[in-house]
């Protein structure tokens, strides 16, 4: 498919505008919400801006700094939703778990996405119904989410694992393995087979998991909102209050389980 051919290169273009930055060192500024932002986070979204006006100029762009800025396009039931540096925590401290996301919503759901990850190489897509891959530099190669079994392995944020989400798991699976890593890589070891559940239960902005969503639906598996309907997109403010991605069969809710949510102090920081 060309256009997720188009995104893939997007997101490699704006890895190497982010690599650039790290080499020449940066400095980090908080945002209105107390987040952090770089340089690097700027210099990637304006490469993907640039390079989605070639590959899709009619499609309107949702990017995370240009509605920081207050800059938000109008649009309709198909948009881009663009995070340019996802994990900028752990990009600051020096790990290699940040991830440039790019994804396409048609009709309140992810139809196609890509998840680089600059600091490796490795690069994620996948357009849903036509299936999910994974390249490592190496060419393409397919992924799909694996059958659940007895024992069952969950995601775990790095900076966001809560005791919500240690008492869902309690409930929902049982004891269980974890794995932990930052950014939308979780949704990635989940379409991998590597894993079988990630919970979030505190906020995120869409653009923050509308990639990794679509490379995880493509590859078999399913990520459902806080009362158990699919995760849909073009909320309020474009927030997720909670979600939960599995590999494919269908998760307790996880709404009883939640803090009221009153906005204010519960602003998302990525995933």
């Amino acid at each position: 498919m060309k256009l997720l051919d188009d995104l893939a290169e997007a997101a490699r273009e704006a890895g190497e505008a982010i690599l650039e930055v790290v080499r020449r060192g940066f400095e980090v500024e908080a945002k209105h919400d107390a987040s952090p932002v770089t340089e690097a986070d700027r210099a990637a979204e304006l490469t993907i801006l640039a390079a989605l006006a070639r590959a899709a100029p009619a499609v309107p762009v949702i990017a995370e700094e240009e509605v920081a800025a207050g800059r938000i396009p109008a649009h309709g039931a198909i948009y881009f939703l663009v995070d340019p540096l996802d994990g900028t925590k752990e990009f600051v401290r020096g790990g290699d778990d940040y991830t440039v996301n790019i994804g396409l919503i048609e009709n309140g759901s992810p139809r196609l996405g890509v998840v680089f990850a600059p600091a490796t190489g490795r690069l994620h897509g996948g357009c849903v119904g036509a299936g999910a891959w994974v390249d490592e530099g190496q060419g393409r190669h397919e992924i799909r989410t694996r059958p659940r079994g007895e024992q069952l392995t969950a995601v775990a944020s790095k900076s966001h694992l809560n005791q919500a989400t240690v008492d869902y798991l309690e409930e929902a699976v049982g004891t269980c393995g974890y794995v932990t890593v930052g950014s939308s890589l979780k949704f990635c070891i989940v379409a991998e087979g590597r894993a079988d559940i990630y919970p979030r239960a505190s906020p995120t902005r869409e653009w923050d998991t509308a990639a990794g969503h679509a490379v995880l639906l493509a590859a078999g598996g399913l990520v459902d909102g806080p009362d158990g309907a699919p995760l849909a997109y073009g909320k309020r403010a474009f927030l997720n209050h909670a979600f939960v991605a599995t590999s494919g069969w269908k998760a307790p809710r996880l709404d009883r389980f939640l803090e009221p949510f009153a906005g204010g102090g519960d602003l998302p920081q990525g995933v």
